[in-house]
């Protein structure tokens, strides 16, 4: 091989790089994105191990236990029936993420095979404006009903104990902030590792 022909060689072997390994290399160098992804994997293992994590029954009521403070017993306390905040937040993981992975599941199948690159980061960015859509539902009483736990509905109900209970609605509200967050961070991390004209 002579010193002229190494350049193509070597250009030929960067263009052979598989798509989706190029992709995952620049992904991994975004750390906000990582985070994202971090934090996305998170919030879906919680929502398919619901059953297996919660320490109470999200709708189970007990009245000894109406609005009270974070606690050992109740790590981000109870609501104004006595559920436990964390349940139901870890429940409510599962109605927001389902609601966002199904609306935009049904979108786009028609032509995915043509438009995965693109259609990834416009999915994480529109599961993230579904879950917002489906809190802000839930909030109005529009979304998932009472007692089945969602983070709008739990925002609903705390809206009243404001003042006395202001863990009943931090921690939907941090919830719905970091998923929106991680989903955005991930969305915009994938968009630059999928972009074909940056190296």
């Amino acid at each position: 091989m002579t010193a002229a022909t190494l350049p193509t060689v070597v250009a030929a072997d960067a263009s052979e790089e598989n798509p989706w390994a190029r992709g995952w290399r620049r992904l991994r160098r975004r750390k906000g994105a990582m985070v994202g992804l971090a934090i996305v994997v998170v919030f879906v293992l919680l929502a398919v191990f619901a059953p297996l994590v919660v320490p109470y029954d999200p709708i189970a009521t007990s009245w000894s236990a109406v609005r009270k403070p974070p606690s050992w017993a109740h790590w981000l306390g109870t609501d104004e029936v006595g559920r436990d905040v964390l349940s139901r937040v870890i429940w409510g993981a599962r109605a927001s993420l389902t609601a966002g992975l199904v609306s935009v599941g049904i979108a786009l199948r028609h032509v995915l095979p043509n438009i995965v690159p693109p259609l990834l980061v416009q999915a994480s960015l529109a599961i993230a404006g579904a879950i917002i859509a489906e809190a802000a539902l839930s909030f109005l009483g529009l979304g998932q009903q009472p007692p089945s736990p969602s983070w709008g509905s739990m925002l609903n109900s705390a809206q009243r104990f404001i003042a006395q209970a202001p863990w009943m609605a931090f921690w939907p509200g941090f919830a719905i902030f970091f998923a929106v967050l991680s989903f955005n961070l991930l969305g915009d991390g994938l968009r630059d590792a999928l972009d074909p004209r940056h190296k």
